[in-house]
């Protein structure tokens, strides 16, 4: 089982969302499905039907019902553009990216992706041992910020270094040349979280 997952279950339909906000505002209401009829002037049976997804109701109804729940008609339609993407990683899991320090022991686990995002992060568990010899620079368009989870490390950005213990942050502009210039501690574990914006 890949360690990246999104919902994939049945999306409600709008009868369905519409249906779950009218009774949910009735019963905060603290009336029944016999009063909201009585105020607006559809039958009990009729807000039975809506409340149960059975029927779709037109605009003057969903206009009649919010008005006898004295709520915008915006609030019975909360839910219908939720669906957003998401994407969930389980821990240890992620899929592996090759760059350019792959070839020099280092590991990178890509946390999470969103599709048709041209403005999302992109986040990276980043694994640096021993064997990680040679540190490339790297340079991109956008911003990085670098969490450190364990070890220790100086990590250089154009002519500066930081030592970086855990819990240390650094928030770097990507244009600049940046990466690890020595490995104090190892394993280094650090937490890479980079604009995708180009």
């Amino acid at each position: 089982m890949s360690g990246v997952q999104r919902s994939d279950g049945p999306r409600p339909s709008l009868e369905e969302i519409i249906a779950a906000q009218v009774r949910a505002h009735r019963e905060a209401a603290g009336i029944s499905a016999a009063e909201l009829a009585s105020r607006i002037g559809l039958s009990k049976a009729m807000i039975s039907k809506i409340e149960s997804a059975t029927i779709s109701a037109s605009l003057s109804t969903l206009a009649r019902l919010a008005e006898g729940l004295d709520i915008p008609v915006t609030a019975l339609l909360r839910g219908v553009d939720s669906d957003r993407d998401a994407s969930f990683t389980k821990a240890g899991a992620g899929s592996r990216s090759v760059r350019s320090g792959t070839q020099h022991g280092h590991e990178y686990r890509v946390l999470g992706t969103l599709k048709d995002m041209p403005d999302a992060l992109e986040p990276t568990l980043v694994t640096l041992t021993d064997a990680s010899a040679v540190f490339p620079l790297f340079q991109h368009s956008g911003t990085e910020f670098l969490y450190l989870l364990s070890g220790r490390m100086v990590y250089g950005h154009g002519a500066y270094s930081y030592d970086m213990e855990p819990g240390d942050s650094l928030l770097l502009d990507g244009e600049g040349p940046h990466g690890p210039r020595e490995l104090v501690d190892v394993p280094v574990v650090f937490l890479s979280v980079r604009s995708t914006k180009s």
